[in-house]
């Protein structure tokens, strides 16, 4: 049932008072900004009642809430997904086409909120989804920040991070301010013991710290037609005292806005550069920030209703997702002990009973280590609680494993002047998991395996999943009301519903009506990209993506130097058969990371090279599309031909971009890795293209220092022609060093176990023939119609639904709420 308010009439009345109301104009003389502000807040409306509903039921029935702990929720715009899951997108659209208003065109008008950068704040943002959808009580948990990690843009090839000012109109539409439940977060200073005769016990009491004040923004979590609204709260931070008078008087001009200083940098920007310690601090306080507001306040809440904190774990999880809210586990110990007066081993149950963690990442390198020095002088207290689990773990380890420091080497909370933030996680929660099968293997069986044979219990898999709510629903209506069109509408909760389009995939009317919605979408990213690049692309080629974060291990080096050895093909070879490629690049690179800000610049100058080479007729072009986030790629998705997952073998986790492709019909060209390989087990290895070294044979390398790049650049004539080209100037208009670090880091024999750490030449004929394949198979229409139907077909496992109410059944033990 839809809310009166969606009724035509009054939706339009209401959106003509809030123009009036908030900019004192006509809805005729508002602009399209001033519009989509004011249907926000006709939205918002709607949702405040749901919201109000969900929250009293919570309170009437007390169900057990996860807060899930995460730096980052790349939500992507709110409107669209929020009238789909109220199940009024269509009403909202006609009443606003009344009123001559163009409901595309009011959406193009919200900015992506900054809140993450890539897969993890992504598949966070899907989970929040879904566990509104599936009706179970969650709190998402993040920071508020100003700029985000950065806006992207492409400036003579190069990547230029220039601010992200999503809250420039001085907020959010459909944000709220909680300051009533704001915190008071302590940073630095020293640790006071003193001896409390009435409890016969130590107070630890911290003094000469700084402090800032958390206040949470709200914004919901509309659950798909079934009333839930949920919570991501987010965190911004105010200094305490705005303005030290006193000090400016004496003219310490500094100390009188330090506090305000502080506020304002921990939610300035999402993962500041940490190549130098000033970054490193600054990503450790917003770490504590966002985990200390957010611990106080699930316990505030559960106190609420409940007497006996040692009781804890039966209404709250805290989920950490990856190790950025790991200090959750001593923050939770802290707070248990320090103000709730519980002993050790009372706290120590209670909190290893209550934490979770979610490991993201394969690459040990990757996994959180601070230096003691900085961790103790910011967080003292937290500090001292760390130092004794890691000695009681120790002795653990010591008793179960006598004589092998090896064991302490390797699983010890603090060693090498370091505290270790995934060991930390593992030792403090009760469940382990990975985000993909072939993930969770190799933690076990390596990166994780001490741990693992010592508590084998802890460790699950739960395989990432997407919500197609917001990547089919929302990102590709033409293909959605198709679906809806052949097996139901119950596939929007229920994705294996999907299943039934197999029957479909091998006739040839629903191909042809697949391939055309496949066109249409082609034809929308095209213009996308003439408007955007200035680049003309033909929607009849074959559009070959790789979207995703710029890493070393996700290979869009191999991808680009691929298409300089087509390039170099097609200009030998003018006259042999070419179906035209177009290869389409979306990617930010870290701040910091100077090689991957480099692989953005040769992509960017091949693709200046080539789109401008009329030799070659139009065979192939190369377009980087600035500024990648959720809004383009729904876009991109839907367009999308082959989806480009070629990370190293071993080296992905999971991926959740493999899985939003598949969902819109594009074919995988991948390694076995990550969830690809799950991938390939639902919709079969012939309507996929795989290639390259599997994971065993990487590790194996890895642990016999790696191989030697020399041996392909020496005996392939074609590597070498490629390879040569990053030097010689061809692509850098005749700067023979511009490229020469990439050249080095692939070729590099006076560090033989640094050269090629990625296997990018010894995956490089393999890949080459996967796309041979990938071209043979395009020319032939029905065949490649029919593995993209099976590839939506069989996308049903990778449902973030599906993943949730894994996580639901298997670790949080939830139970589902009803808001009527």
């Amino acid at each position: 049932m839809l809310n009166p308010i969606f009724k035509k009439e009054k939706f339009k009345k209401s959106v003509r008072e809030e123009v009036k109301n908030l900019f004192r104009t006509t809805l005729e003389e508002a602009n399209s900004h001033q519009i989509y502000q004011a249907v926000c807040y006709v939205v918002k409306d709607v949702i405040i009642d749901n919201w109000m509903k969900t929250q009293k039921v919570m309170n009437e029935t007390d169900p057990k809430i996860v807060y899930y702990m995460s730096m980052e929720f790349l939500t992507g715009r709110y409107l669209g997904n929020n009238l789909l899951n109220l199940t009024a997108y269509g009403e909202v659209k006609e009443a606003l086409d009344e009123l001559g208003i163009d409901l595309n065109a009011i959406e193009d008008e919200e900015r992506d909120p900054a809140l993450g950068n890539g897969g993890l704040g992504r598949l966070a943002a899907c989970f929040l989804d879904s566990l509104a959808t599936l009706g179970y009580a969650a709190y998402g948990c993040g920071i508020r920040y100003h700029y985000g990690m950065f806006k992207q843009e492409i400036r003579d090839g190069y990547q230029v991070e220039v601010p992200d000012n999503w809250l420039k109109d001085g907020g959010y539409p459909f944000e709220l301010k909680r300051p009533e439940y704001a915190k008071e977060i302590k940073f630095g200073g020293y640790v006071r013991v003193s001896y409390n005769q009435e409890t016969g016990r130590n107070d630890f009491i911290q003094e000469g710290y700084q402090s800032v004040r958390a206040i949470p923004y709200d914004l919901p979590v509309v659950g798909y037609n079934n009333n839930v609204v949920n919570t991501l709260r987010i965190w911004d931070a105010e200094a305490i005292n705005d303005f030290q008078l006193d000090s400016f008087d004496k003219g310490d001009y500094h100390k009188a806005v330090e506090q305000e200083n502080l506020a304002r940098t921990i939610v300035e920007v999402l993962y500041p550069n940490d190549n130098h310690m000033a970054g490193k601090e600054l990503r450790l306080k917003q770490q504590y920030f966002f985990i200390s507001a957010s611990v106080q306040t699930a316990i505030q809440k559960y106190k609420k209703n409940h007497g006996d904190i040692r009781k804890l774990y039966e209404k709250i999880t805290f989920q950490m997702n990856d190790t950025h809210p790991t200090v959750a586990v001593p923050e939770l110990m802290r707070i248990l002990m320090d103000e709730e007066g519980l002993t050790w081993d009372e706290a120590w149950e209670v909190t290893t009973r209550t934490c979770a963690y979610t490991n993201h990442t394969i690459m040990a390198e990757a996994l959180e280590k601070w230096p003691i020095e900085l961790f103790s002088r910011l967080l003292p207290r937290v500090y001292q609680i760390v130092e004794e689990i890691n000695r009681r773990f120790c002795e653990r380890v010591r008793a179960q494993y006598p004589n092998n420091e090896e064991k302490i080497r390797k699983m010890a909370v603090i060693y090498d002047g370091q505290v270790r933030m995934a060991n930390l996680a593992i030792v403090g929660g009760y469940s382990v998991n990975g985000v993909a099968r072939l993930h969770t293997e190799i933690l076990e069986k390596r990166e994780l395996k001490d741990f693992y044979e010592m508590m084998p219990e802890k460790f699950n898999n739960k395989t990432n999943g997407i919500t197609q709510r917001r990547f089919l629903l929302h990102g590709n209506p033409l293909l959605a009301g198709w679906v809806t069109e052949h097996v139901g509408k119950e596939w929007v909760t229920d994705l294996s519903r999907n299943k039934g389009l197999t029957v479909y995939a091998d006739d040839e009317k629903a191909q042809a009506e697949f391939m055309n919605i496949k066109y249409q979408n082609k034809v929308r990213l095209a213009k996308y990209i003439q408007e955007h690049n200035g680049v003309e692309i033909d929607p009849r080629s074959i559009f070959d993506v790789q979207v995703k974060r710029l890493h070393e291990y996700k290979r869009q080096l191999l991808n680009i130097l691929h298409v300089m050895y087509l390039y170099n093909k097609i200009k030998e070879h003018p006259e042999l058969p070419f179906y035209p490629r177009t290869f389409i690049f979306g990617a930010k690179a870290s701040a910091g990371y100077e090689r991957a800000k480099s692989i953005i610049k040769l992509i960017n100058n091949v693709g200046g090279v080539i789109n401008h080479d009329e030799t070659i007729k139009g065979k192939l072009k190369v377009v980087f599309i600035e500024d990648y986030r959720v809004s383009n790629a729904e876009l991109i998705f839907a367009a999308a031909d082959v989806s480009e997952q070629i990370s190293t073998a071993s080296k992905e986790a999971s991926g959740t971009g493999n899985m939003k492709f598949m969902l819109n019909g594009a074919l995988t060209l991948g390694t076995m890795d990550g969830a690809n390989v799950e991938i390939v087990e639902e919709v079969g290895e012939e309507n996929a293209f795989i290639f390259g070294l599997t994971a065993d044979e990487v590790m194996n390398y890895e642990q016999n220092g790696g191989y030697n790049p020399m041996q392909y650049f020496n005996n392939d004539p074609d590597i070498r022609q490629v390879l040569m080209q990053l030097i010689n100037g061809m692509y850098s208009g005749g700067d023979m060093n511009m490229f020469r670090d990439i050249y080095n880091s692939l070729l590099n024999t006076q560090n033989s176990s640094r050269a090629d750490m990625y296997f990018i030449l010894a995956d490089f004929k393999s890949y080459a023939a996967a796309q041979e394949r990938v071209e043979a198979k395009y020319r032939n229409e029905a065949a490649w119609a029919r593995s993209a139907i099976l590839n939506t077909a069989c996308a049903g496992k990778f449902s973030s639904d599906r993943t949730i109410q894994e996580y639901v059944d298997d670790i949080w033990k939830l139970e589902r709420i009803t808001v009527k």
